[in-house]
């Protein structure tokens, strides 16, 4: 049988600046990776203080607390006997890294850097604005520890660097996240000196269509070096626009062994393999072309642990390492799924106590209903399945302490508020559609008549300016009429968030709602929207998402699995909008995606069209709708951009790269202050004795 390893990886729900919650995370993985006999816990990347803390990596605290956090969890009963990594940021000779800290039974084995940054602005990874890469490949150097650890271990310095870790019998190396992507994993050269198993920990975020991205990329490691690879990965929103997409896995020779739940609102879940240690020597022999690199390959410097991954008997359990296939989400499954995490989280973290939505019987509303239904029912599937931290957070948000949800529109609602906001060119079945829709999915739902408001502030201009004539008789005059759509829409916006105030209130309940929006990117991108109109929400779920994939893969795909045959007559009333601009929605994708991912001025974006639109326009076609395209962007930027501020450096708000919303509590900050406070006062109170 050969000596087998049980080795354990997890995918942990965390939230930046949460340290308190953080730990109890990590701390609930390592029992479970312990109850199933994992004598290894791998953890994701920055997992104490959260992924997504921007800016606060710059302050003291957060890298004091982090260390704090480390001192807590070494001293943790349940944190004996396994071998635990976390991530977190360390700060060396004055120099910030992202690293992987070791440690075993109260010591601290070593602080692995990380040696490759994510820094693709275009994905949302912008880490070298706080991290610097450990630039000193095989060499590490001793790292003093703060005071709060050495009393836990004893230890006045640890190896910080590039480095591995030997045990009784195998030899462990890391990577983190961006690691593995790059052309020079580290985990090639590691491998080529014998270490036997990977332990990634990752930060990475969903990108539509390629969720089997890391997966290919972990077997094809595996099945060049041989060996074992652990990674483990963030899940859901943990404060930052982003979803995290929890893909985490175990790795064997070529093979998927183990592999997490797509989509799940769980907060920790650990996944284990029985790895027979001998399984990967033989794969390595008999691949003889690596043998002979090997044979010449650099050493590491190693950690000498005195452990054995495979127990004292040398023999734990039978090996359990039987291939799997990842199940891929399809187009349709993510294009709902990631938002109705990702507004879970969001939700249950903001402190808000519902949602409210304009529903207005059209595509893009009816999108934004969906998801909030689908996530309702992935609420009632996790509290039916038995999880107790699903089922508290639901009672804390309907404030009822005493709630069981067992029926998904019940439960929507509870959650979801709608309202019908009527313009003067809304048709009777676009009314009947969202109440319709509204009735299926079980929202609250009102109609709000926003005619008066619309006179009134037109006499309000009348009025003051003495001019204006009514759309009604000048209804040719696009102007007028651009600007009376944009009114309803800031009119609509305004008495969205009354109702986010207010609503709660007349049911005698405290507490605001969190308002939805919805505007696809090609709305987006076309322009056809008011700037500080009721698309100025707190939340757009579709906004990533073309008119295509909402009605192609969202709308079809929940008609038939949540039960709303409504959608089909949404879909099918759906207006085509007839439009006088010389860029129709698909151009204007196709030529945004040249911009923002290829990033191509004008005179290579043409010379791109020439050939993509080579067979549909003329060169002085093409050449015309690119100028056409920057002419519309320059306007674009200003109607996109938030309120300009005058920057001065060192003045004005801080916020720029900072989570959306925190922890209401500051428990671990809060609760430093306070022991401080009361120390300050014991020390007075000796003093004046």
């Amino acid at each position: 049988m050969g000596r087998v390893a049980v080795v354990a990886t997890c995918v942990l729900s965390q939230w930046a600046m949460d340290l308190q919650g953080n730990m109890e995370r990590i701390l609930a993985s390592v029992n479970q990776a312990k109850a199933a006999g994992a004598r290894y816990r791998c953890g994701p990347e920055l997992e104490i203080t959260g992924y997504s803390c921007g800016d606060h990596y710059h302050e003291g605290d957060t890298l004091e607390a982090a260390w704090e956090v480390v001192a807590h969890l070494m001293q943790h009963p349940a944190c004996v006997d396994v071998m635990i990594d976390v991530g977190l940021p360390v700060s060396h000779k004055n120099v910030v890294y992202n690293c992987k800290l070791v440690f075993l039974n109260r010591k601290i084995l070593l602080i692995r850097p990380k040696m490759i940054l994510a820094n693709d602005a275009s994905m949302g990874y912008r880490e070298g604005r706080w991290f610097t890469p450990w630039r000193k490949i095989r060499q590490v150097e001793e790292h003093p520890l703060p005071s709060c650890i050495s009393t836990v271990t004893g230890q006045r310095s640890v190896l910080f660097g590039d480095a591995v870790i030997a045990t009784w019998d195998t030899c462990i190396g890391y990577e983190i996240c961006e690691e593995l992507w790059n052309p020079e994993s580290p985990h090639v050269p590691m491998s080529l000196d014998g270490v036997e198993i990977i332990c990634n920990g990752s930060g990475s975020t969903q990108i539509m269509g390629n969720a089997n991205d890391a997966y290919k990329r972990i077997q094809n490691a595996t099945a060049r070096t041989g060996g074992c690879y652990l990674f483990a990965n963030q899940r859901g929103c943990d404060g930052s626009p982003s979803y995290f997409g929890g893909d985490c896995c175990i790795g064997l020779n070529g093979d998927l062994v183990g592999l997490a739940m797509d989509y799940s609102l769980a907060q920790v879940q650990v996944i284990t393999a029985a790895v027979n240690l001998e399984t990967i020597r033989c794969y390595r022999h008999l691949i003889r072309s690596r043998c002979e690199h090997a044979a010449t390959s650099t050493s590491y410097p190693r950690v000498q642990a005195d452990f054995s991954l495979c127990g004292e008997g040398g023999v734990v359990c039978l090996p359990s390492c039987e291939p799997m296939v990842p199940r891929l989400p399809t187009m349709e499954v993510g294009v709902v799924e990631g938002p109705a995490c990702w507004l879970w989280d969001y939700l249950r973290r903001s402190g808000r106590k519902g949602l409210l939505l304009s529903l207005a019987g059209d595509v893009d509303s009816s999108a934004t209903a969906t998801i909030v239904y689908h996530m309702c029912h992935k609420v009632v599937e996790a509290v039916v399945a038995g999880d107790e931290q699903v089922l508290s957070e639901v009672r804390t948000v309907v404030e009822d302490s005493d709630y069981m949800p067992t029926d998904p529109p019940e439960l929507c609602g509870r959650l979801l508020h709608t309202l019908y906001l009527p313009t003067y060119d809304s048709s009777p079945h676009a009314a009947h559609c969202a109440s319709q829709l509204a009735m299926a999915i079980g929202s609250k739902h009102l109609t709000v008549a926003l005619d008066g408001g619309v006179a009134a502030v037109m006499e309000s201009f009348t009025a003051a300016s003495g001019s204006w004539t009514s759309s009604q008789e000048h209804s040719g005059i696009k102007q007028e009429q651009e600007t009376l759509n944009h009114l309803h829409s800031r009119l609509r916006m305004t008495m969205l968030y009354l109702f986010a105030q207010l609503r709660l209130r007349t049911l005698g309940r405290a507490g605001e709602l969190l308002v939805l929006t919805s505007n696809n990117t090609d709305n987006i991108l076309a322009g056809s929207w008011a700037k500080y109109g009721d698309t100025s929400a707190d939340v757009n779920l579709i906004g990533c998402f073309t008119e295509k994939e909402i009605e192609k893969a969202l709308l079809f795909w929940a008609k038939s699995k949540l039960d709303l045959p409504i959608l089909n007559d949404i879909i099918l009333s759906k207006v085509s909008k007839s439009s006088d601009r010389m860029l129709t929605c698909e151009e204007l994708a196709v030529m945004r995606k040249l911009q923002t991912m290829e990033y191509c001025g004008p005179y290579s974006m043409f010379g791109r069209l020439m050939y993509l639109w080579r067979d549909t326009y003329s060169p002085q076609e093409v050449g015309d709708k690119v100028k056409a395209f920057f002419r519309w962007y320059n306007h674009q930027r200003l109607k996109m951009a938030l309120t300009t501020h005058y920057y001065v450096i060192g003045n004005g708000p801080p916020d720029i790269d900072r989570p959306i919303f925190y922890s209401r509590t500051w428990s671990w900050q809060f609760t430093t202050i306070d022991r401080m406070v009361a120390e300050h006062g014991e020390n007075e109170k000796q003093s004046k004795a």
